[in-house]
């Protein structure tokens, strides 16, 4: 769902503050009449000739390319390949390559500044990877040595490809593949020229593999002209911070490419920012469910859940559309897909009373917070009152901002430090005012914190038109607008 479309979520305080730069995530094409003429006409007479052409020269290069690697040994394509294989091989893939592009409509490529030798800059970092065509960067490159993901090898050509490159292989779903990649990048770009250059995409983890190679200069590259910019030494300062040496290479970049720097990352397939000591969906899926649910016709105000105050009851996907009269099998299963299931299939009955008061505009934020405490927080063994534990505001944050469940465990472990308990209270606020302090009050944490408290205004209060994005807003954040201060852990 891109930002201003209907179901977008926009913060109780009405002052418009300055429009928010667009969803990284989200490109939305405006064409002129003229151009969608020019479409229709040349996307029916000559993208099929284009296309055709295109896929003859790309399986072209599969010979060159299992030329190069053919009979050799996993250890010896540890090393740089070198002899008739290099000059014949890797000159045939090149020009082959140049030509793909040619037809595909790059007949000109144009490259501005200088790029720096091995040497100077052993890792080239390419921004932002936002098409299908960024491999043109590798031509003025020399095809240098890319980080891929390894599912792409079982792609026909395209693995080929990959393994005549030497290409580095990173497993999203093997939180152990990312460390080895990371190794093996630090040990080519520390061979001292040995190897060529590798490239490094922005998408692969923002700045994550830069992390690691903060001790090594590094070479931006903007790929909308093929601009070489300036080698990028760490100061002494970024030597030894090597969050601070990423962040500035990637300011570096945005201000070249004139967009402004993101706090994006994935956990998984979800995009999330990084608020404070939180992570945050970019557009949590309780967005997503009330344009399902609106679509069905159904208003979420007139469900009544009659769901239990902190106990679990578990229903099945035929419950759940009868509690919902919903008749429609599609949208039941599009539905009911959005909670978490156990392994039976089914779904806790609390999680979809909360996403139903969610969606319901009448509720105050006062009255929600509650409501979501009340749901899940639990009696104490000992001691009056109720408490609410780490799997309770996790299941609460990962509903309403789509945070990633373990990183919403580690944040309830931080509040509730400040407390005597090892759950989180719900203080009246009175209470918070006359002591100036609220440890571990979760109210006192999802409405008055200076930073967090803006994320529950800003997604769960229903806006049925765009509005402008406020400062402060998770938007704002992940866009650059406001700085989104990292605390350690994160």
């Amino acid at each position: 769902m891109s930002q201003g479309s209907p179901g977008h979520w926009a913060p109780l305080d009405p002052t418009p503050g300055p429009p928010a730069p667009p969803n990284p995530f989200v490109h939305e094409l405006h064409l002129s009449r003229l151009q969608r003429v020019k479409f229709c006409l040349l996307g029916a007479l000559l993208a099929p000739i284009r296309v055709l052409l295109a896929f003859i020269v790309l399986f072209l290069l599969w010979p060159f390319a299992w030329l190069q690697v053919a009979g050799l040994t996993e250890e010896q394509l540890q090393e740089p390949i070198t002899g008739w294989r290099k000059t014949v091989c890797h000159n045939g893939v090149l020009g082959l390559s140049r030509l793909l592009f040619f037809l595909l409509g790059f007949l000109r490529i144009r490259v501005r500044g200088q790029r720096a030798s091995r040497l100077q800059a052993p890792v080239l970092v390419a921004a932002p990877h936002s098409t299908f065509f960024d491999p043109i960067v590798l031509l003025p490159c020399d095809l240098p040595k890319v980080v891929s993901r390894a599912e792409n090898l079982s792609v026909p050509v395209i693995g080929a490809l990959l393994r005549f490159n030497q290409a580095i292989l990173v497993s999203r779903h093997d939180p152990a593949s990312r460390r080895r990649v990371v190794e093996e990048v630090r040990r080519r770009a520390t061979s001292g020229g040995k190897w060529p250059q590798d490239t490094t995409s922005w998408a692969w983890r923002g700045p994550g593999v830069l992390k690691v190679l903060w001790l090594t200069a590094s070479q931006p590259c903007s790929i909308v002209d093929v601009e070489f910019l300036p080698v990028y030494h760490p100061s002494p300062e970024e030597s030894r911070n090597p969050t601070l040496y990423a962040n500035n290479v990637q300011r570096v970049m945005a201000q070249a490419l004139g967009i402004p720097a993101t706090e994006c990352e994935f956990v998984g397939s979800l995009p999330v920012i990084v608020v404070g000591r939180l992570k945050v969906s970019l557009e949590p899926q309780l967005w997503e469910l009330g344009k399902v649910l609106r679509k069905a016709g159904l208003s979420p105000g007139r469900v009544d859940t009659g769901a239990e105050p902190g106990r679990s009851r578990m229903i099945s996907q035929e419950e759940f559309a009868r509690q919902l009269q919903l008749s429609d099998p599609q949208t039941v299963a599009g539905a009911f897909s959005y909670f978490q299931q156990d392994a039976q299939g089914l779904v806790d009955f609390r999680d979809v009373a909360l996403a139903l008061a969610a969606l319901d505009g009448g509720r105050s934020l006062d009255e929600l917070t509650r409501l979501a405490f009340e749901l899940f927080a639990e009696e104490q063994a000992e001691g009056p009152g109720r408490l609410l534990y780490r799997h309770g505001f996790s299941t609460i944050l990962h509903l309403l901002l789509g945070s990633p469940r373990p990183a919403a465990a580690t944040l309830h472990a931080e509040l509730c430090q400040a407390g005597p308990h090892q759950g989180l209270s719900l203080y009246p606020l009175a209470f918070c005012l006359l002591t100036l302090a609220c440890p571990g009050q979760f109210q006192a944490f999802s409405l008055h914190d200076p930073l967090h408290g803006k994320l529950f205004n800003t997604y769960l209060r229903p806006s049925p038109k765009p509005q402008a994005s406020v400062p402060g807003s998770p938007m704002a954040l992940a866009n650059g607008t406001v700085p989104a201060p990292k605390q350690k852990g994160d």
